[in-house]
């Protein structure tokens, strides 16, 4: 909309008309109040100023006035607040099929990784036009994730996970800031949002050595931790089955019902006395402070990963390929 205009950043993603639309009606009704209220206090100033042998007269209100005046400015506001809610709701719900990629801020850098494993630092390589849903987390202070030519700000949070997503329109570099003061060196954490035609991207995915998805990644590690033990694939585990978990209701312990979205398998992995699913025992160890945050990455990829019953022996399940699923039992 300005991408001439100096101190307007460049629009590159399905968010930033709507958002500068938004914007620039708050600016246009607030600029159109604030002359008509100047305008109205010069003008009445300077008819009813005090003169010498006039008196004040009383004033007894007209209905049609006082409604107009009354409809007239709810009817902006809710344009304002049907407006902003739309915006807000479509920002923070992202795309069912919208692809993955999980992000780890630390003084004073940005570490990304891809679901199919490409991982990044202070670069997020991305093709235009496809949905791309970041998710989170921090690994010391609060960190803010920032694109100005995409109208996305999400504050990255530690020990849990913040989500936003974005749908880049036009290829090209832009810039990638931390919007959150993080220490002495939050000037420096600045990075880049490469924006490729999806040829190149094919290309620059395929170009670079890749030891596994994240979700085989979480599967090998899954198995080192001795998760399998008794997260097992049939009913006779200790721990609770997690075929199909992801995204589904789980009933607790105290009665509670929770939804198993990425925080919840977060929790359950750091914290595993935190919330105690119905029926099961809390016999889990605590794993906070004893893996990093991309393994927990790792886990969580896999664990979402397990959208059906695997082939091949509990505890083991089988992972063909990036983004593949593992088969149901004959």
């Amino acid at each position: 909309m300005f991408d001439n205009f100096p101190i307007w950043p460049v629009a590159a993603s399905s968010h930033a008309f709507w958002e500068d639309l938004l914007y620039l009606f708050l600016v246009a009704v607030c600029t159109a109040m604030t002359l008509l209220i100047f305008a109205a206090v010069a003008i009445l100033a300077t008819k009813y100023r005090r003169r010498h042998g006039r008196e004040a007269t009383p004033i007894h209100g007209s209905l049609l006035l006082e409604i107009t005046w009354s409809v007239l400015p709810m009817g902006v506001f809710l344009v304002m607040f049907v407006g902003g809610a739309v915006l807000f709701f479509k920002m923070r719900t992202p795309p069912r099929d919208a692809a993955e990629v999980y992000v780890v801020a630390k003084q004073w850098m940005w570490k990304l990784q891809h679901t199919e494993g490409q991982r990044e630092i202070n670069e997020l390589h991305v093709p235009v036009g496809r949905d791309t849903k970041l998710i989170m987390t921090s690994q010391d202070v609060i960190h803010s994730f920032y694109v100005p030519a995409f109208r996305v700000k999400m504050d990255v949070i530690p020990g849990r996970y913040t989500t936003m997503w974005f749908r880049p329109t036009r290829a090209g570099t832009y810039h990638l800031f931390c919007a959150q003061y993080c220490g002495t060196m939050h000037s420096g954490m600045i990075g880049e949002v490469i924006v490729m035609e999806p040829a190149d991207y094919q290309a620059w995915m395929s170009g670079g050595p890749v030891a596994g998805s994240l979700a085989e990644n979480g599967q090998a590690l899954f198995q080192q931790l001795g998760c399998s033990t008794c997260h097992r694939f049939d009913v006779q585990g200790r721990g609770p089955n997690l075929i199909g978990i992801y995204g589904k209701p789980v009933q607790l312990e105290d009665g509670r019902t929770v939804v198993a979205d990425e925080d919840y398998i977060r929790e359950s992995i750091v914290n595993s006395q935190a919330k105690i699913v119905s029926g099961f025992k809390p016999i889990m160890p605590i794993f906070q402070g004893q893996i990093s945050d991309e393994q927990l990455n790792a886990l969580v990829a896999y664990v979402k990963s397990l959208s059906q019953a695997p082939a091949g022996q509990a505890g083991t399940p089988e992972l063909k390929s990036p983004g593949t699923q593992p088969e149901s039992p004959k």
